[in-house]
């Protein structure tokens, strides 16, 4: 059954959704403001939370911020707020999807509806990705093959994993890995690339998958046929700034 955290100051529309929700087989919480969503949220672990960005102590946006720093669970923004400024924000804080006040039940539970079915097939995915001759569950956190992610490794290796193909930079690897405070510790990423690639690539020296683009980040290449092997990127790992 999927789990619904419903966020909203206004009573009648916790009671309302609450109702809706429970009568189409969801099961249900509720939230009245920004400190008890997240608090519910890291609890009850919801499969999607609806979203009032209005609340009586924290901004809704910081609210997604907050979730976003440790889940990936669909965010469907519910808001008076109906300028494109304030969706746009919203989406570049992470939310999944936004409906504007008054709205439709029908059109928010259809809302619900795609997003939890875009998500579902998203897990599915993220479930058996392929780097050399292992396979990584990014949902049950497993590798096959009996390897052995530490933890921090797994943080690394989940979001270049989340973004295939897409250059990931250094300040953003430090920043959600060991904090704003670590922006230029650069040789922590070539520690733990090192690691994930012997533990992960067919050859280590000459990575196909987990690749280095000097001076700026890092990108996770999914095909087996990616163009070239990063030879010389493994190699400004040993000895190099990156």
């Amino acid at each position: 059954m999927t789990r619904v955290l419903v966020v909203d100051d206004e009573p009648q529309i916790l009671r309302a959704l609450r109702i809706n929700l429970l009568a189409r087989r969801y099961e249900v919480a509720v939230a009245p403001d920004g400190a008890a969503a997240l608090r519910q949220a890291a609890d009850w672990r919801p499969d999607l939370v609806v979203l009032d960005l209005g609340l009586p102590d924290i901004d809704g946006i910081d609210v997604i911020h907050g979730l976003r720093g440790w889940t990936s669970i669909p965010i469907v923004v519910l808001s008076g707020r109906a300028s494109g400024a304030d969706k746009v924000n919203a989406l570049d804080a992470g939310a999944d999807d936004y409906v504007t006040k008054p709205f439709g039940i029908d059109e928010l539970l259809a809302r619900i509806r795609a997003v939890t079915r875009r998500t579902a097939f998203h897990a599915a995915e993220l479930a058996r990705i392929r780097i050399g001759d292992h396979v990584i569950d990014l949902t049950r956190k497993t590798v096959s093959g009996g390897v052995r992610l530490t933890p921090t490794e797994w943080q690394l290796v989940e979001i270049l994993l989340r973004n295939p193909g897409k250059l990931i930079s250094q300040r953003r690897l430090l920043t959600e890995i060991w904090g704003t405070g670590y922006v230029k510790e650069s040789h922590y990423l070539r520690q733990y690339m090192a690691q994930l690639r012997k533990k992960l690539e067919r050859d280590p020296a000459r990575p196909v998958h987990l690749l280095t683009e000097p001076g700026m980040g890092y990108r996770f290449q999914p095909r087996e046929n990616a163009p070239g092997t990063d030879r010389w990127a493994a190699a400004y790992e040993k000895g190099q700034d990156s």
